[in-house]
């Protein structure tokens, strides 16, 4: 399979995954989901993507349960489906989740057992909304990446992931916490790079010995770029991207942590938190807000201000 990643923020790369792979992938979620014949899954997330592939095609139909498709993303239509077919298992990306989450209560999604977000990080906020919504199902979040056949860690069927976490390690994967300045490993619960190994992890991109080069850190550890933590109990804490951290005094700032907290107001329907060049500091952060009704931009700054460490102030609300 040669699915594309860093469509986003470079020229697309097309990853390998042999067969070796995508065998190892499809068992690690059909086992760490407790995926069974007696399963209905469905996704809107498209089979270009390893999500939709892998998580929510391959790994079911090697589990012998049934697939539902859809043509497109339509909240709809999504909860027709899981009515009409007994839907039990949904995975989704969060902009779905929170659609499901203020889906009208007249739908009949009670089939469910499971929902699994991916693809983007689940704010405790919003999971708390989905559990709400839907008594008596495991809410949890994954996190992985096309390099890693999409599987890192997995959240658990039963239990489902604390609030902000992506789950325990997938079976037969390793996992290192690396400082990103010093390439010394971290200790428990102390945030660094995201290192990873395991049989679904990629030999590399087609064609491209450069990028492939920058992807691994020697002895087939593979950096993910993403900053993160395993916290004491195992589970993996995913916090930002690297790339995407804020530099204000030397300090970093996550614009996760920002956005996350933003969106613990009833009055933010959306946010998200960039970096501004400042002369004194280097960078400040800033917020960018989508409002739900009438919003203040100072007091919510001043509200978040209140709130954080004073590095991670905001500079502006807009």
């Amino acid at each position: 399979l040669l699915p594309c990643s860093s469509g986003t923020t470079g020229l697309p790369k097309a990853v390998v995954l042999t067969h070796a792979n995508l065998a190892a992938g499809v068992a690690q979620i059909r086992l760490g989901l407790g995926l069974t014949a007696d399963d209905v899954v469905l996704s809107p997330a498209p089979y270009a993507h390893v999500m939709g592939f892998v998580g929510a095609l391959a790994a079911p139909l090697a589990a012998g349960a049934t697939v539902v498709t859809l043509p497109r993303f339509d909240l709809p239509a999504l909860l027709a489906a899981i009515e009409r077919h007994r839907v039990t298992v949904l995975v989704v990306p969060p902009p779905v989740a929170a659609a499901v989450a203020d889906s009208p209560r007249t739908a009949d999604l009670g089939s469910l057992r499971l929902v699994v977000c991916g693809g983007a990080p689940l704010t405790p906020e919003l999971q708390g909304r989905l559990a709400e919504r839907l008594p008596g199902v495991v809410v949890g979040q994954g996190y992985g990446m096309t390099e890693t056949t999409l599987p890192i860690p997995i959240p658990d069927p039963r239990a489902g992931t604390p609030p902000g976490s992506a789950g325990r390690l997938a079976p037969g994967t390793e996992l290192r916490v690396v400082d990103p300045d010093t390439g010394l490993d971290q200790g428990p619960g102390q945030p660094g790079e995201l290192w990873v190994r395991g049989p679904q992890v990629t030999p590399g991109y087609l064609g491209d010995r450069g990028a492939t080069a920058a992807l691994f850190a020697g002895g087939g550890w593979l950096r993910t770029g993403d900053l993160g933590l395993v916290d004491p109990d195992g589970y993996v804490v995913v916090v930002d991207r690297l790339k995407e951290l804020i530099k204000v005094n030397a300090l970093q700032v996550a614009p996760a942590e920002l956005e996350a907290l933003l969106l613990t107001r009833p009055d933010v329907a959306d946010a998200a938190v960039v970096g501004r060049p400042d002369p004194r500091t280097g960078e400040v952060p800033v917020a960018v807000v989508v409002p739900r009704g009438e919003l203040d931009p100072d007091e919510l700054r001043c509200w978040a201000a209140a709130r954080v460490a004073p590095h991670k102030r905001l500079a502006e609300v807009l």
